[in-house]
């Protein structure tokens, strides 16, 4: 079976976001300055074959958590759907 994720990246929410600032500050400049904070990720979308939804969301679980994210600053979650 195809499935498709669509995984987003974000930074911890108790980390300080450099680029979310400086897109902030961009805001306040075109007078956006309603827009309280911007913290800015990664979406990517994989296509993967597994034979069940649970091995598919394994694999996604796996490449998530030791390549797509650096735990140690990012956080993740993802959608399976089929394709």
């Amino acid at each position: 079976m195809k499935f498709i994720a669509e995984i987003d990246v974000m930074p911890r929410p108790e980390l300080l976001d450099p680029q979310g600032k400086a897109v902030l500050l961009g805001l306040e400049h075109l007078g956006l300055d309603q827009v309280s904070d911007v913290r800015i990720g990664r979406h990517i979308t994989l296509q993967l074959e597994a034979e069940t939804e649970a091995i598919a969301n394994e694999k996604v679980e796996k490449a998530c958590s030791k390549l797509l994210a650096n735990l140690i600053m990012e956080s993740y979650t993802f959608e399976l759907k089929q394709a």
